[in-house]
């Protein structure tokens, strides 16, 4: 099956139905702050581009660059490698919880969709200055 079937099928099977329609906007925000197509990763996350990371402990490996999971209870934004820049654009965003590399939204309605593309630019642009990001 290629990708697009596989995200196609993907979004079909989130629930529910509410949380499903917002899986398919949050996919054309992230095609359109990043350009890129999206791949479906391990555990129901959407990732747009990749990075290659290695650390100092010699621990290396490829990781989504941003994405989202529609988890039932909340959905999941992932911008990496974490929100600590990011206060400004954060505080015009509207309601959301952070995580250590995710952001928590109960609705895709609490919060502003241009904003919301803006902190994906700059999660990408900030990564871009750590590792090499690699579309998708």
């Amino acid at each position: 099956m290629d990708e697009a079937r596989a995200i196609a099928g993907f979004l079909e099977t989130v629930m529910p139905i509410r949380r499903q329609h917002e899986a398919e906007s949050l996919n054309r925000i992230f095609q359109q702050a990043t350009g890129w197509q999206p791949k479906l990763w391990k555990g129901g996350i959407l990732g747009y581009g990749t990075y290659d990371y290695t650390y100092a402990s010699g621990r290396s490996g490829t990781h989504l660059a941003t994405g989202f999971a529609p988890r039932k209870a909340k959905l999941s934004v992932y911008i990496m490698p974490g929100y600590a820049d990011f206060a400004a654009i954060l505080q015009n965003l509207g309601k959301h919880k952070l995580g250590k590399s995710c952001l928590y939204i109960n609705k895709l309605e609490d919060v502003d969709l241009t904003v919301l593309n803006q902190l994906i630019r700059a999660g990408l642009a900030d990564l871009s200055t750590r590792w090499p990001v690699h579309p998708t």
